[in-house]
């Protein structure tokens, strides 16, 4: 089976642009494609996710489901756990170790809950 040759075809409507426009098409389309995978991942995330983006930021395995919970239970975990400790540091001028460690023993929660 041969494939029919419509390449001419299928270009008709980019034919006369410069290299350039060519350039700025590509990167318009690329955006297109991209933006909405973008607004996914700001939009939603998952208790694993979460869980993985403390574990990056040097919070212990062991902390990090307690963080994760607790942000759920008080509807912060649309904003991050990792956003949450990372606040809580800058509040209390703490590392972000620290922080971590403090809402894993339940503690300044309510606070981390005011910077929202």
């Amino acid at each position: 089976m041969k494939r029919a040759d419509d390449f001419a075809e299928r270009r008709k409507h980019i034919a006369n642009l410069s290299d350039e426009e060519l350039y700025n098409r590509f990167w318009e389309l690329a955006n297109q494609v991209v933006d909405p995978l973008l607004e996914l991942g700001k939009k939603n995330t998952t208790p694993s996710v979460e869980r993985s983006v403390l574990l990056r930021m040097g919070i212990s395995s062991l902390e990090t489901q307690k963080i994760v919970e607790g942000c759920m239970d008080r509807g912060l975990i649309s904003h991050g756990t990792g956003h949450v400790v990372y606040k809580l540091a800058k509040a209390k001028n703490i590392s972000i170790s620290e922080a971590g460690t403090m809402l894993a023993n339940g503690q300044c929660w309510d606070e981390a809950a005011a910077l929202f």
